[in-house]
């Protein structure tokens, strides 16, 4: 169950694709023409053979998926310009917020953040608004 998707090419730029048929492509420093597909429901990539795979899976475990995935948010109130957030930097709040307001969550996020809750209650891990 995909969290991230993305790749790193010679030059040291990372793309990434963030939904389904979201086909990123770049042009590296290099001269190669670089690619990313699928979001969250496949892997797609050119095959240089010189770029870093850095997609990342629930397989790997919560330590991994908690650095990778991420949620856009607009800030509490709405009203700030889109930011990704790393699951392990949301509130807990934030998180339970979006497992209970948000239909739209891909269910390898959901499941992401249900695990991260799960992490912080057992290690009682709270993080909260500044």
């Amino acid at each position: 169950m995909l969290v991230y998707n993305a790749l790193r090419t010679p030059d040291g730029t990372v793309i990434e694709s963030r939904h389904r048929h979201d086909y990123v492509t770049y042009d590296d420093a290099n001269g190669k023409s670089y690619m990313v597909d699928g979001g969250l429901d496949y892997l797609r990539r050119s095959a240089n053979g010189d770029e870093v795979d850095l997609s990342v899976s629930l397989d790997q475990g919560i330590l991994a998926a908690r650095e990778a995935a991420s949620w856009g948010s607009y800030g509490k109130n709405g009203d700030e310009p889109l930011r990704q957030i790393k699951l392990c930097k949301m509130t807990n709040d934030h998180i339970k917020a979006c497992l209970k307001t948000q239909s739209n969550i891909h269910p390898n996020i959901k499941l992401a953040m249900q695990q991260e809750l799960d992490y912080r209650n057992k290690r009682t891990i709270v993080l909260e608004d500044d």
